[in-house]
């Protein structure tokens, strides 16, 4: 086995290197293929890969516009792999929640290009909700959270994704 040292420059070709041969069958298709039948749908094994969730503080933009819904999907080996070659991240390790953070929130209010210098701008308070929301929906599988009450001191759970009490 050989080990090879990946740089942010090459990760992408790597990447294309290293895909599946779906991409190849694909380019090697003959023209006949372009009229067959198209492929049955895929079947909904009921595996949930989006989560939604409200910030409890929310990201105000540049014109002032707070977004405080927004979506997180789940993170994938590539996901978690790539930060480790990020430069931010070998200078600040601390940066990592925000590169990784910033790949898997697919949308935020109005904003569907959410990148690491809008995660850079969220107040702290938001950053830590999120960072315990991937750690929720990418281990445990739910955004459920057990809590007890401070004045009767009973247990119950509540969802983290968002919506108001009475709501779905």
């Amino acid at each position: 086995m050989r080990r090879r040292t990946v740089t942010a420059g090459n990760l992408e070709e790597l990447l294309q290197v290293t895909a599946p041969a779906q991409a190849s069958e694909q380019a090697a298709a003959t023209p006949a293929a372009a009229h067959a039948p198209a492929p049955a749908p895929r079947e909904d094994h009921g595996l949930r890969t989006e989560f939604e969730f409200e910030l409890p503080r929310g990201y105000v933009d540049e014109t002032g516009t707070v977004h405080r819904h927004g979506t997180m999907r789940l993170a994938t080996a590539r996901d978690e792999l790539r930060p480790q070659i990020d430069l931010r991240v070998k200078e600040n390790p601390a940066y990592l929640s925000v590169v990784l953070l910033s790949q898997v929130i697919t949308r935020l209010g109005t904003i569907s290009d959410v990148h690491a210098g809008i995660v850079e701008r969220m107040y702290a308070t938001d950053v830590a909700f999120l960072q315990d929301f991937y750690r929720r929906v990418n281990s445990e599988g739910h955004t459920r959270a057990a809590v007890t009450c401070p004045h009767c001191e009973g247990g119950f759970e509540v969802d983290l994704s968002g919506g108001r009490l009475g709501e779905s």
